[in-house]
């Protein structure tokens, strides 16, 4: 696809590719491994039926050698022969088996008005600092930076060597979340200066790591939660879609954190340039709360900021989940930087000064609400994970203009978007907002989900079961905006996405449970993993136009006419985002750009 080119939410599964790699206990990426080579080892990460054993148990019968065994998400991290690996594929005791695959920083590049944009400062005026609250940082380090240093409580490295920044993205993280301006004579602050920051290093010296390094770190953060109060992790990492969130080991990681009273920050990834579904994971999790990217254009105001184009977009590949939850500023941000890091020397024209470079991508629009949720806890310390994450999405700011475009000066290409739900989520991080809210829902903030009505030819949305979001105080439309929603009801059929009888603004909304939401049970029972597929025998959405023969999502069609991947994108018949082809080597983890305008 033309870089210049809208576009267009295009899900073409194979029924064949997957059916079969959701049915299988080797991941699709783990069989064409085996398939193509013969690899004399292999490190994967095993996952356990059996409920009625340890984790530790159940890896002493495992040929090869553990390295690592994770008892909150029921796996070992296991280096084995490839005929073992397959032997696992009949043992009923097995769960699943994937590789343990490579995950990077979700860098793309800040200045700033960011704090004045997303009501920080209103924060500070009450006093809210943070204080007393313990934001584990999963990331390339926290250098010894003296807006940072007298902050952070616990330090460990999950990588070899000694436990500092090489990279320089973590320390650049961590001054979002957490810079007291010492450096700067306050001019250049976090959200939350006052937060108590765990430094779990996971990333090497290029940004990398891998699905077990990912997993030790969100399983120690778990482990320190009561004795550093640790109630924030912020990852601004992640990796390509592999297979559905059930069985996504990285997935089922930051559930656990979140199921044990952490609220699970995660940057949505900076692959929004190649289209819809393009948000990586954990970012899928349908509990996390996902961040895209906006650019505050230098000014103060919310009302002229637009979408960064590199920013993913949901919904999430395979499972359809909304994404992203809400957007906080993430172009051009000014904060801690680390001299001589890997990112300083790649791209000495970001440096500010000798303390502080400029950065972005959606990893830094996470720690805006990471630190946005330490407040939160800082103001009520009983805040749920889930009462965080509504309190934020209700809250957020919704006034976008309909559509907007960005151009990259590097190179000239025009990137138009659409402000609409699977671009900007709930809407834009509103602090002051969010702290005058005083709600406290008992039900989950679950994420809700798209299921594809092939009789209907539309998108049905699906309200999780017991989930939070209903007809009254949490309803489409206070969550997520008119302006989020609204073009649905064009774009997604004569009678809306939301069935023949419901409105989506009516007081029967989406929400209810007779409304086109579909059974509560849809997810699982008709989404691209399942036995018989939804999509159809072609592409997910229909040939062309689940939407309508002319989608009115902007003023250049959001869908445009052409594929998003194009046509050796990474929904080929057989590879399930499984190939680094599919993405390049950078463009999956999103490219550092030069601005836009």
């Amino acid at each position: 696809m033309k870089p210049n080119q809208p576009s267009r939410l295009l899900l073409a599964l194979s029924i064949t590719s997957a059916a079969l790699a959701q049915s299988s206990r080797l991941s699709p990426d783990l069989r064409k491994l085996l398939d193509t080579q013969i690899p004399k080892e292999v490190e994967v990460l095993v996952q356990f039926g059996s409920k009625d054993k340890t984790a530790k148990v159940q890896s002493k019968l495992l040929k090869g050698k553990t390295s690592k065994v994770y008892e909150e998400i029921g796996a070992a991290a296991q280096t084995m022969l490839a005929k073992d690996i397959r032997a696992l594929e009949s043992n009923p005791d097995i769960d699943y088996v994937s590789l343990d695959r490579k995950v990077k920083a979700s860098v793309a590049q800040a200045t700033d008005f960011a704090n004045v944009t997303a009501g920080v400062d209103t924060a500070a005026s009450r006093g809210l600092t943070g204080k007393g609250i313990g934001v584990a940082v999963i990331d390339s380090g926290i250098a010894a930076h003296p807006d940072l240093a007298p902050r952070v409580v616990y330090r460990e490295s999950f990588i070899n060597g000694l436990n500092t920044d090489a990279y320089g993205h973590g320390t650049h993280v961590a001054g979002i979340i957490a810079g007291n301006g010492s450096a700067s004579a306050g001019a250049v602050r976090g959200v939350a200066p006052d937060v108590n920051l765990i430094d779990l290093r996971a990333l090497d010296a290029q940004g990398t790591s891998s699905d077990s390094i990912l997993i030790a770190a969100i399983e120690r953060a778990i482990q320190l939660r009561t004795e550093y109060n640790v109630r924030v992790i912020n990852l601004s990492v992640g990796r390509p879609i592999y297979e559905s969130l059930d069985r996504d080991p990285l997935v089922k990681a930051v559930d656990a954190a979140w199921r044990k009273g952490i609220t699970v920050v995660v940057a949505a990834g900076n692959g929004g340039r190649s289209g819809y579904a393009t948000i990586l994971s954990p970012a899928n999790s349908p509990a996390v709360i996902t961040v895209g990217s906006m650019k505050t254009l230098g000014t103060p105001s919310r009302t002229d900021d637009i979408i960064a184009s590199y920013s993913s977009k949901g919904p999430s590949w395979g499972d359809m989940v909304v994404k992203p939850d809400m957007v906080a500023p993430g172009n051009l941000i000014v904060a801690a930087r680390v001299p001589g890091s890997t990112l300083d020397r790649t791209y000495p024209a970001n440096v500010v000064d000798s303390y502080y470079s400029r950065a972005g991508g959606t990893s830094a629009a996470a720690p805006f609400v990471a630190g946005a949720a330490a407040l939160l806890l800082e103001a009520d310390p009983t805040l749920t994970p889930d009462m965080i994450k509504a309190r934020l999405m209700k809250s957020a700011w919704k006034g976008f203009a309909p559509s907007s475009v960005s151009v990259d000066l590097s190179t000239g290409a025009v990137y138009p978007a659409t402000h609409d739900m699977f671009t900007v989520g709930a809407g834009y991080l509103d602090v002051a907002a969010a702290l005058a809210d005083t709600a406290r829902p008992a039900a989950p903030a679950t994420s809700p989900w798209i299921v594809y009505n092939a009789g209907l030819s539309q998108g049905l949305l699906v309200n999780p079961r017991r989930s939070l979001w209903d007809n009254f105080t949490w309803s489409l439309t206070n969550v997520w905006g008119r302006q989020a929603v609204e073009p649905l009801t064009v774009a997604w059929g004569d009678t809306a996405a939301w069935g023949s009888t419901a409105r989506v603004y009516g007081s029967t909304a989406a929400w209810g449970d007779t409304a086109a939401w579909g059974s509560a049970t849809a997810r699982t029972a008709t989404v691209a993993w399942g036995d018989t597929v939804a999509w159809g025998d072609t592409a997910a959405w229909g040939s062309s136009a689940a939407w309508g023969s002319t989608a009115r999502w902007g003023t250049s069609a959001a869908w445009g006419s052409t594929s998003a991947k194009a046509d050796s994108a990474a929904w080929g018949d057989t590879v399930s985002w499984g190939d680094t082809v599919s993405w390049g080597d950078s463009a999956a983890w999103g490219a550092w750009f030069a601005g836009e305008k």
